[in-house]
């Protein structure tokens, strides 16, 4: 059974809601969470996740707000675990989907022919700012973080920052329930994913000096806990030194292949 959502920020006409395990630990799929946001009776998910999640996120949402009032499915970027549900979602809501122009053409690969006609909302390099109920969110550019497009999402209500795989730890939906306040302890279940995923230092470094001007009370990843407190300014200090992507390639990484791969094993 799934565990409540956790209410990461909520006033009279404005709630921020985390669901961290509602994907099965059986260690075949990633923890992954996702998010709802409402602004005086609009709504969005960021970051809606693949079909092992449909159920349980659309009928936990049902608790806080009607899907069918749902005006937005927001997608940092196109990864399955991000928006292979999208086929679901366009059937049960009116939402449009915002993300990255990069992926404008690929998302219908998703969906049954026609579904994603009219409902598509592509984001320019830019990124920018969408009206959310009253209130807005604001749409970051973070490409190659790890993505080719990609975009990270600011809520000046809340003043959460919402990551996608920047900041991720690899974690169950348990101990993504707990923030961090302090990173050095909690580095080594982020440390391997970065240095895989981030594509370089020169864009961590440039996407720290944009998040820095930001009022952040939060910084909440895709997959594992989120980050606040002092961890915060201690994480952009982090990923300002923090080698990783093509940084570490090298001719050992491009030779050609000796080892066999082994055929899985077959099903009786």
């Amino acid at each position: 059974m799934a565990l409540e959502p956790v209410e990461l920020y909520r006033d009279e006409h404005h709630a921020c809601l985390m669901f961290t395990d509602l994907v099965e630990e059986d260690a075949q799929a990633v923890q992954a969470n996702q998010f709802l946001i409402v602004d005086h009776g609009t709504g969005a998910i960021i970051d809606p996740g693949g079909n092992l999640a449909f159920n349980e996120l659309y009928m936990g949402m049902v608790r806080y707000f009607s899907p069918h009032k749902l005006s937005y499915l927001i997608a940092s970027h196109a990864d399955p675990d991000i928006i292979a549900s999208l086929d679901r979602w366009l059937t049960s809501t009116r939402a449009s989907l915002v993300i990255s122009r990069v992926w404008e053409r690929f998302v219908p690969h998703f969906t049954k022919v026609g579904k994603t006609e009219n409902r598509v909302i592509p984001v320019q390099d830019p990124g920018g700012i969408l009206p959310l109920g009253q209130s807005q969110l604001h749409i970051l550019p973070a490409h190659f973080l790890h993505a080719e497009g990609n975009f990270h999402f600011y809520d000046p209500i809340s003043r959460i920052l919402f990551t996608g795989d920047l900041g991720v730890s690899m974690t169950d939906g348990y101990i993504a329930r707990t923030p961090v306040t302090d990173l050095a302890p909690h580095i080594p279940r982020m440390e391997g994913f970065h240095r895989r995923y981030m594509v370089s230092n020169k864009v961590l470094r440039l996407w720290v000096a944009m998040a820095r001007q930001l009022d952040i009370s939060l910084i909440v990843p895709q997959h594992g806990a989120p980050i606040m407190g002092p961890a915060i300014a201690q994480f952009f200090d982090w990923l300002d030194h923090l080698m990783c992507g093509v940084d570490l390639m090298d001719n050992q990484n491009y030779t050609l292949p000796q080892q066999a791969i082994s055929p899985l094993p077959q099903r009786s």
